[in-house]
């Protein structure tokens, strides 16, 4: 994919805004209601407690994914709206953002990254499941929703 360029972006901008309006839309097919009512805020993606990538190919914002501090630790970093278009799919550029979001994760001394997500992406399970992610104790706002299934890895 000689034509993907990933980069750092405000969590706020209008293009990663679409790009997580898109990714609520998709998660609120599969789960109903708005997609995620998980507590966010912008400020928690800027560095050195955060950062925010979108994926462009061909030129176009296809994809994003961040990375916000975990539970007040210096250590641990917590993946936050993953989200790859549709058009965009199969391509390798969820796994391209996944590792882009690790690498920024760990220039910032994060030592350890965890993520929640639900029973209903199961895309999203096999690309964590074949990075080295594996299943940890529930967390975060949906810990106790059926089907809510939250994964972690080493840096």
């Amino acid at each position: 994919m000689q034509n993907l360029k990933i980069h750092p972006a405000r969590f706020d901008s209008p293009t990663a805004q679409r790009l997580i309006q898109a990714a609520l839309a998709d998660l609120g097919t599969r789960y109903g209601g708005s997609g995620d009512d998980t507590p966010v805020d912008a400020a928690e993606f800027e560095p050195p407690a955060g950062s925010f990538l979108i994926a462009q190919l061909d030129g176009e914002p296809v994809a994003c994914g961040g990375w916000r501090s975990h539970g007040g630790s210096a250590e641990t970093a917590e993946l936050k709206r993953m989200y790859v278009a549709p058009q965009a799919r199969g391509q390798g550029v969820a796994r391209a953002v996944l590792a882009a979001v690790e690498r920024s994760a760990r220039e910032q001394g994060r030592q350890r990254i965890v993520l929640e997500c639900g029973d209903r992406q199961p895309e999203a399970i096999a690309l964590y499941g074949s990075s080295g992610y594996e299943r940890i104790p529930n967390f975060g706002y949906y810990k106790d929703a059926p089907g809510c299934v939250s994964f972690g890895r080493t840096l």
